[in-house]
């Protein structure tokens, strides 16, 4: 008995549930507690892989197969389903500015022109600097920019959803192997990120207490791990000096081995191992995350490892099209659930005009405050 207990405190430290349990199950509380929407509501649904075509050092054959893969391959699945506006499902590629290599960027550029996805940044980074993380993302902005991906706002300044590669945004890891730089935070709002979209990482340790939620981060945004303080976004306030924080669903779940019950973490990753299933579906949806104000519009953001051949097999085929089937059937039919694929900058801009006050279909809100890419064009 002693050492089966004792076995079950190891893996709950391993996965580092400690680490939210604490928020989830006040997000549980919260969510009982809130009064229902009445009438359909609008699910918000957005793909953010991690694409790296040069995963594990790939040779430049294997990543040039990698890439033409999915430009092959990802309009063909695409264009099976839609969504209620009649888009397609939109790929929001997070792309590492370290493995830049001219056609990759080229060839999403055309899936982009294609209405299939848009290009955001993606960083590792190790033992950092302040000084080089800035020389760093802004290089990577101007060399993937002129290819013509990112948004531009009116000055013509590019501005971009992030996700760090190694999870530790702002140093959060337990030293700085996987970051270094506590004042990450405002060094992206100054180099032009708008939102970040790297969490949930459990059970990575770099995992924080506010989960399920779309927030503004508070106090010094400069200390070390500052995302792991903030205040829900909620409508009527728009902080416009931080980058806005969006969260995947992050959750425990019943599910079933055989016939018997068995408890799993939820964190919203589409893998070849775990491909997407009616219930995973529920339970992101469940997760409920949304502005404050506006409960009517739930946000689902997913994210994934989508280039490598195992993960790639999988959302270019049977994963994706069970999880589309999922989303255009039970979550589409008008009367409870109305569908809108969307991008991260999409999703971001529909997440603003909600704390501005606007109602009605989110959709319409696509682009705004930040207009498409200059190669959507």
């Amino acid at each position: 008995m002693i050492g089966t207990l004792q076995a079950k405190l190891r893996y709950l430290k391993d996965k580092n549930l400690h680490k939210w349990l604490g928020g989830y199950a006040r997000q549980r509380i919260e969510n009982a507690r809130a009064p229902r929407p009445v009438g359909p509501r609008h699910l918000l649904f957005a793909v953010c892989d991690h694409w790296e075509p040069g995963w594990e050092n790939a040779t430049p054959e294997v990543g040039d197969a990698r890439v033409r893969a999915w430009s092959e391959r990802y309009p063909e699945m695409a264009r099976a389903y839609r969504d209620a506006d009649g888009r397609h499902p939109r790929h929001s590629f997070f792309f590492p500015g370290e493995q830049y290599t001219p056609g990759w960027l080229d060839a999403l550029a055309d899936l982009t022109r294609g209405g299939f996805g848009e290009v955001e940044l993606h960083l590792h980074h190790h033992n950092d600097t302040a000084e080089n993380l800035r020389a760093d993302i802004l290089r990577y902005l101007d060399t993937l920019g002129k290819h013509g991906h990112f948004s531009r706002d009116a000055s013509g300044r590019m501005r971009y959803g992030f996700i760090h590669g190694n999870w530790c945004l702002a140093n959060s890891g337990r030293d700085s192997r996987n970051c270094g730089v506590d004042e990450e935070l405002p060094l992206l709002f100054e180099t032009g990120c708008y939102a970040d979209y790297t969490f949930p990482s459990a059970p990575d340790e770099s995992q924080h207490d506010i989960v399920n939620q779309i927030y503004w981060p508070t106090g010094n945004l400069a200390r070390r791990k500052a995302h792991a303080v903030g205040v829900r976004a909620k409508v009527g306030e728009v902080l416009e000096d931080r980058i806005l924080m969006i969260e995947g669903p992050l959750a425990l779940a019943l599910t079933r081995r055989g016939t018997a019950p068995r408890l799993r973490m939820e964190y919203g990753a589409l893998q070849a191992v775990d491909p997407p299933t009616p219930e995973r579906v529920k339970t992101w949806v469940d997760q409920n995350i949304h502005i404050e104000g506006r409960p009517e519009w739930v946000f689902v953001k997913v994210y994934t490892h989508g280039a490598p051949e195992d993960q790639a097999e999988s959302l270019l085929g049977a994963g994706s099209h069970a999880l589309h089937r999922e989303l255009t059937t039970r979550y589409n039919d008008g009367k409870e659930w109305v569908l809108h694929y969307v991008t991260a900058r999409e999703m971001y801009n529909i997440a603003i005009a909600a704390l501005e006050g606007k109602t009605g279909n989110p959709g319409d809100y696509r682009d705004y405050r930040l207009k498409p890419p200059p190669c959507a064009s």
